[in-house]
């Protein structure tokens, strides 16, 4: 087996993490001190090769960092989240500062995800309960998507760059449409409550569940009608956005705190990966590509591949 590679990040603690989309032995990630409560942030750019990993070039903030996303047009550059409300734009060829700087949130800027398909804009959601759509070569924003509550999550669907996705403190996800007239839903065109009792007739788990916050979703890329979730309830769900008031498709209990971020495989299309404030990270299967069986509550990672403290 492998050694396992490792980086420290001593005196922050990591929020995000994310491979480059152009080159396989590089990574960032966005930290924050005192586990993004108070202080400053820093993002670094890791260098991966057999004798380790390297900082590439480091960055830092006044505030917190939550999330960054690469860009898709530019190898060098990528975005981060502020706990002041901002979304920077860095350039590893340009020391010290970022290269534009997009202020418009009130609150704390959450989550951020750069365009797939056209790869000419990048979407962040707040605190404020507002999304915004950026171009990277202008300071103002293209659009407002309006949430009304807390928004963690923000996604483009992998395979429609018209079709942008949100997860929030109210318990929905929200799917707007920008080919959509704005009208009076500003293009939203799909809203899933998620811990709502599914209509009948339903083949999914039928049981209604306490409202909670939901942190964090992701779309999945062999199937882009489906979206999982999780959130404060410690579950994972998966849904189909065109039956939205069908419930939850499968339902993954195992975590034991709050799901704090989750991501599909890129190579397979029913698994997925989890990371809990019980500072686990679990392997699941969301039972698709298999007969139904008895509830698993997901695979727990021994010590070498679970992310704990400051370990990336």
């Amino acid at each position: 087996m492998a050694a396992m590679l490792e980086f420290r990040t001593p005196g922050f603690n990591p929020y995000a993490v994310k491979y480059s989309p152009y080159y396989d032995s590089r990574i960032a990630v966005a930290a924050s001190a005192n586990y993004g409560i108070v202080g400053n942030g820093r993002l670094f750019a890791l260098r991966m090769d057999a004798a380790g990993i390297h900082v590439e070039k480091s960055f830092d903030t006044n505030d917190a960092l939550y999330d960054l996303a690469w860009s898709e047009i530019n190898e060098n550059q990528l975005v981060v989240a502020g706990g002041d409300g901002s979304v920077k734009l860095y350039d590893l060829a340009v020391n010290d500062f970022p290269v534009m700087n997009f202020h418009e949130h009130k609150r704390e800027t959450f989550s951020v995800a750069w365009n797939p398909i056209t790869k000419d804009s990048f979407v962040s959601s707040s605190w404020d309960g507002t999304v915004k759509i950026w171009s990277p070569t202008r300071t103002e924003s293209l659009k407002t998507l309006p949430i009304g509550s807390c928004t963690y999550s923000v996604a483009f669907s992998p395979t429609n760059p018209a079709i942008i996705s949100a997860v929030s403190s109210d318990s929905h996800i929200r799917v707007y449409d920008l080919r959509t007239p704005v009208s009076a839903k500003y293009h939203l065109t799909t809203v899933i409550p998620v811990h709502a009792a599914p209509a009948p007739p339903a083949a999914g788990p039928a049981a209604a569940a306490t409202p909670a916050e939901i942190l964090t979703h992701d779309w999945n890329k062999y199937n882009d009608a489906v979206v999982a979730t999780g959130g404060v309830d410690r579950a994972l769900r998966t849904f189909d956005v065109r039956n939205p008031a069908a419930g939850p498709i499968a339902l993954m209990l195992g975590h034991e705190y709050a799901v704090r971020r989750l991501a599909w495989s890129p190579h397979v299309r029913d698994v997925l990966i989890s990371a809990s404030y019980d500072m686990t990270v679990r392997l699941w299967s969301d039972g698709s590509a298999q007969p139904p069986a008895p509830q698993d509550p997901g695979v727990r990672m021994d010590a070498n591949d679970t992310l704990r403290g400051e370990l990336v």
